[in-house]
């Protein structure tokens, strides 16, 4: 078999604008395990954010999360690359100045400092209940994997600008869009050398697969990384034109299960 793992982005790749996992991408990728062949997410989600859809594709191997920022799974921790503790006391001293809601994840855990749009949708979309902490000190208490914005204005969107120009040097952002909240522009935030890509090294030097190996599917910028290291790198549709130019395969949008006609093509 030529292909051992398949990686798969989560949002606008397997799950679209309905929130949910079409019956065609569970059904093909179902097949494709059953055949022996290995299914990672790849996502810039937290852990928490992605307990419901390995609960319903059985997922039990090993993922990468936090745009690569970490790498678990069966109980154990493969690869982290948490940010520094002294650049996330700055990035709280700098959010506060402005009065930018920025969010911060640990492995466990969704901190934030007051309620927002954004803990509404980790609530209800994602299931994530935050947990509301000062942080002045939370830099010192907690390892912190992940930073994070979420936009939902004109004024906001400035000032992500605005901390993304004093932090360009020092941390690696990644914006993008979800198909589920389409106006929303939301900034993953992790330490400066963190890629889906590099994660994706870490894996298969940890599974002992070479990359060659893996099929990668994914829709954002924030998966050039990852198309790029991957045996085979397949862009959505709905990708921009940045991410298609590096796959080897374009298949159908995230609205008519380009997921699963990509592993039906290549896997099955």
């Amino acid at each position: 078999m030529k292909y051992k793992l398949l990686v798969v982005d989560i949002d606008g790749t397997l799950v679209g604008s309905k929130r949910e996992i079409s019956p065609q991408n569970r059904k093909a990728l179902d097949k494709a395990r059953r055949l022996g062949i290995g299914v990672a997410l790849s996502t810039g989600r937290a852990v928490l954010a992605c307990r419901s859809i390995l609960d319903q594709l059985a997922l039990d191997g090993h993922h990468i999360y936090f745009d690569g920022a970490l790498i678990s799974g069966r109980g154990e921790e493969v690869y982290a690359e948490p940010l520094d503790k002294r650049v996330v006391k700055e990035a709280v001293d700098f959010a506060r100045s402005l009065d930018i809601n920025l969010e911060l994840y640990s492995a466990a855990h969704y901190f934030v400092e007051r309620e927002t749009w954004s803990t509404n949708a980790h609530r209800h979309y994602f299931g994530i209940e935050p947990t509301i902490v000062d942080f002045a000190d939370l830099w010192e208490r907690e390892r912190i994997i992940k930073g994070g914005l979420a936009s939902v204005n004109p004024e906001q969107v400035a000032k992500a600008r605005e901390f993304y120009t004093q932090f360009e040097d020092s941390l690696h952002f990644s914006w993008a869009h979800s198909p589920a909240f389409p106006d929303v522009e939301f900034a993953n935030v992790v330490a400066r050398e963190v890629s889906k890509g590099r994660a994706l090294e870490a894996l298969t030097s940890y599974l002992g697969i070479s990359l060659a190996e893996v099929m990668a599917v994914g829709d954002g910028t924030n998966d050039i990384s990852l198309l790029s290291r991957a045996g085979l790198a397949v862009a959505m549709d709905n990708a921009p034109d940045e991410v298609k130019e590096v796959a080897d395969h374009i298949t159908l949008d995230v609205e008519r299960s380009g997921l699963a006609a990509a592993v039906e093509r290549f896997l099955l």
